[in-house]
């Protein structure tokens, strides 16, 4: 029913995730409808939202998701123009972000030295957990200090950077590695679920109440370059940012700057 919905989006270089949240929320909505997808209407698309919003509680982020992927399907593919609602705006919430100390401290409370490497390489580059379990051993340049990750979001190459301690660390785990990934699980690489679960384990141990996530390590990479005068485009290149708006969220994060200007009632 929704095949041709599938093929278009890999065609285009939708990653795996967007392809599988798009298919599942319109085959929700043609549920929902109960008619097939070349009699829906205007109508049909505001009654499905508005039962997400009254009916389901369903978070603004969701409703966002969800009519994103109608608008594809129904505009952009079938060239009906009938996605045209406004839903309510998402909250701009401020990411979570470690202090230096945190940081610290964090990786001296992972479990193992992979746990270790793992929330270093997080932190040392500003990698996403999708690219660091992608991260292959011919894409390090470790004499260079630096990596490569390949595909990232948006289909894209970039270059990443990459700290003297990890380079150091890499060097020691990686002299009797076998595999193509860098961190290798029981059936090829590793899952983001068990990075996930070594950082929470880790802040557990650790003490930090914050929620820490292996995203978190990615706004702390961010804050505290921009907090120690790296230029905010640069830090978007390293990130993967196509635009520059979703880097300067960070300038709202840092209050390093922000605590060395002095009140005006000083200077009388």
């Amino acid at each position: 029913m929704l095949k041709n919905l599938e093929n278009e989006l890999k065609i285009r270089g939708f990653s795996p995730k967007t392809v599988k949240s798009y298919l599942f929320h319109n085959k929700h909505f043609l549920e929902f409808i109960g008619r097939p997808a070349e009699d829906v209407t205007e109508f049909d698309i505001k009654a499905y939202i508005g039962h997400l919003i009254s009916d389901k509680n369903a978070a603004p982020s969701t409703v966002s998701l969800v009519k994103a992927a109608l608008k594809f399907y129904y505009d952009e593919l079938l060239k009906k123009n009938i996605v045209n609602l406004k839903t309510p705006k998402i909250a701009k919430k401020l990411p979570v972000v470690l202090t230096k100390e945190e940081v610290k401290i964090l990786i001296d409370h992972a479990s193992s030295f992979k746990a270790k490497l793992m929330i270093k390489l997080l932190y040392s580059s500003g990698m996403r957990v999708s690219e660091l379990t992608t991260l292959k051993t011919t894409d390090l340049e470790l004499d260079k200090q630096t990596a490569w990750v390949r595909h990232g979001k948006g289909a894209k190459d970039r270059l990443i950077i990459l700290s003297k301690s990890v380079v150091l660390d890499l060097a020691s785990y990686l002299k009797d590695h076998v595999g193509e990934y860098v961190l290798v699980g029981r059936h090829g690489s590793m899952t983001t679920k068990y990075v996930q679960m070594m950082i929470h384990d880790a802040a557990a141990r650790a003490g930090i109440n914050k929620k820490v996530t292996p995203h978190t390590l990615r706004h702390s990479f961010a804050t505290h370059l921009l907090e120690s005068g790296t230029d905010i485009r640069i830090i978007q290149e390293l990130l993967g940012h196509s635009n520059l708006q979703t880097t300067q969220i960070y300038t709202h994060v840092s209050n390093e700057e922000k605590r060395k200007v002095k009140s005006p009632l000083d200077n009388l």
